[in-house]
């Protein structure tokens, strides 16, 4: 099977559906029926990009201002994209939102609704785009993957469609993601000047559904002497009305005990994740929630809420809290700097549920899908 894989969100820093992209192009070509070829916006190539093209987020703000860049810049890739099937293309892959045209079998990718729910999350452009192009991008679909269980029947509902076009393929762990002595992590440790197991961490975009203020409020409520032992460092880059979380974020920076890292490298993250006392990660939806499987691979405690997919991920392994309830969240903080058996009773239960999960998996399952979206 040829596959065409759109690959143009590569472009962009990497975060949840970047990292799913380039860990599915990895484990696909595993797959010994699958041969890739990946569209980059304006070509095509076997090669997987390393990292973010330069210039990237100096291009994305000045496209804003352009009246019908956007629709221009489409108009461009699609015929862009229709010089593939010179490539002999047999099925289309588009691994996030907007399907380009094709006349062939499509598979898509559908991560999560979060413009039903929070629409005021990101830019009114954006969402009027996603409302304009999503439902013809399901329909086109021959089968569409998910992530979780949870998204595969809020689309069903939504969206009136039986549940054998669906196929969930649950994400998997880079192999980056591993239990590590402090002694291996201490030169990334001590340069953001903490030691381990003696901080809490927050992974994600700094944006309103990821709840961050919940973390912020909480740590806020563990006595001071706890506070400074136990810092909260968050690492994220700045994400869609990001200013909601100003004057609470620079209260918290102001007091020491908060720090705010910014987006780090891969290998940062991972050590960064290896070493925290517990994985804070109150979002209030998540078609997956990645950080929290890659908190539970390399031993390290989640606390997590209860909504979307976030319990089908975490498993017994969670600490649960509600997304509202700042006082639960710091009560199970408190357990887990005081209660070492519960602590390591948690690491134990994330590692045995992390390997429920892997990217071979999930390049298994999308290979299943494609044969089956061919008729084979």
């Amino acid at each position: 099977m040829r596959i065409a894989l759109n690959a143009r969100i590569l472009q962009a820093p990497r975060t949840g559906i970047g990292h799913y992209l380039a860990e599915l192009v990895s484990a696909l070509r595993l797959e010994p029926d699958v041969e890739l070829t990946l569209f980059h916006g304006w070509g095509w190539s076997a090669a997987l990009p390393q990292a973010a093209l330069p210039g990237y987020s100096r291009l994305t703000p000045l496209l804003r201002q352009i009246p019908g860049a956007y629709q221009a810049r489409r108009w461009l890739e699609q015929k862009r994209f229709d010089q593939g099937r010179a490539h002999g293309i047999d099925l289309y892959h588009e691994p996030s939102l907007w399907p380009l045209a094709f006349d062939g079998p499509t598979v898509i990718t559908l991560h999560d609704l979060t413009h039903l729910h929070f629409p005021d999350s990101q830019p009114a452009a954006r969402i009027k785009e996603i409302e304009r192009r999503l439902e013809t991008g399901v329909q086109q679909a021959r089968l569409i993957l998910t992530d979780s269980q949870a998204i595969a029947d809020e689309a069903q509902q939504h969206f009136g469609l039986p549940a054998e076009r669906f196929v969930v393929a649950p994400l998997g762990v880079a192999e980056r993601f591993y239990p590590r002595e402090a002694s291996a992590i201490d030169a990334v440790l001590k340069a953001h000047g903490v030691e381990a197991r003696q901080y809490f961490l927050c992974v994600g975009t700094l944006e309103p559904r990821k709840n961050l203020s919940l973390a912020l409020r909480a740590h806020a409520l563990l006595p001071q002497a706890l506070r400074e032992r136990f810092p909260l460092l968050i690492v994220g880059m700045a994400g869609w009305q990001r200013e909601q979380l100003s004057d609470e974020l620079r209260q918290a920076l102001a007091s020491g005990h908060v720090c705010l890292l910014g987006y780090l490298p891969d290998e940062d993250v991972a050590q960064l994740l290896a070493g925290a006392r517990a994985l804070i990660f109150p979002s209030r939806y998540e078609g997956f929630g990645l950080p929290v499987l890659e908190a539970m691979a390399s031993g390290t405690p989640v606390v997590v809420t209860r909504s979307s997919a976030m319990p089908e991920v975490a498993g017994a392994a969670g600490n649960y809290i509600d997304a509202d309830d700042a006082q639960g969240l710091r009560d199970a903080m408190s357990l887990l700097i005081d209660d070492q058996t519960h602590w390591q009773e948690c690491r134990a239960a994330g590692l045995e549920q992390a390997r429920l999960f892997s990217w071979q998996r999930c390049a298994q399952a999308t290979a299943g899908a494609y044969r089956q979206a061919m008729g084979g």
